[in-house]
């Protein structure tokens, strides 16, 4: 197995490989109380094949993937829009800004540099795109999550609620100026 990892921009024939590694990785990033039917019906609805070969081919989002031996291990959403959500438009006002939507990594590559890597390529993607700020919703739960994001320059700036299938979540919301 390879140590080396490879930041790219997915491409649409990636689409159901990205879903398989969004399949295995989000249900580890929700709450303790979130019911597999909840984080299926959020997978089916957000993560799916189709879903993400619309995130590919919308001008307004970028799709990184991290690769190690030739597999995705690893994925990160951007979306270089304004924020929809009014708790969010409230504590992120800088324009324009770029949303860290998703960024998850297998369980087996955590601690190898492989988020690091992914994060530090998401944060340039959107520098590279003109925004000023980056900003993303994480479980106020998920303290792992909250470190790492800490470590890479992102502060708590307010707070927004997140739905996974019926179940309402409360997460920070984060902001890394560039």
């Amino acid at each position: 197995m390879s140590d080396t990892v490879t930041i790219d921009r997915a491409r649409l024939g990636d689409a159901e490989e990205l879903a398989n590694v969004a399949a295995v990785t989000f249900p580890l990033a929700c709450p303790p109380g979130s019911t597999p039917e909840d984080e299926a019906e959020f997978i089916a609805k957000w993560l799916s094949a189709d879903k993400f070969r619309e995130y590919l081919t919308d001008p307004e989002r970028v799709v990184l993937k991290a690769v190690t031996d030739e597999a995705i291990v690893g994925y990160a959403l951007l979306n270089a829009m304004t924020p929809a959500d009014p708790d969010v438009a409230a504590v992120i006002t800088q324009r324009p800004v770029t949303e860290l939507s998703k960024m998850y990594v297998l369980p087996g590559q955590h601690g190898n540099g492989v988020s690091a890597a992914l994060m530090h390529a998401a944060l340039d993607s959107a520098r590279t795109g003109g925004s000023v700020a980056v900003w993303l919703g994480v479980n106020q739960q998920n303290a792992r999550a909250q470190r790492f994001y800490g470590k890479h320059g992102f502060t708590v700036a307010g707070t927004k609620t997140f739905t996974v299938g019926s179940q309402t979540h409360h997460d920070y919301v984060m902001r890394h100026d560039l």
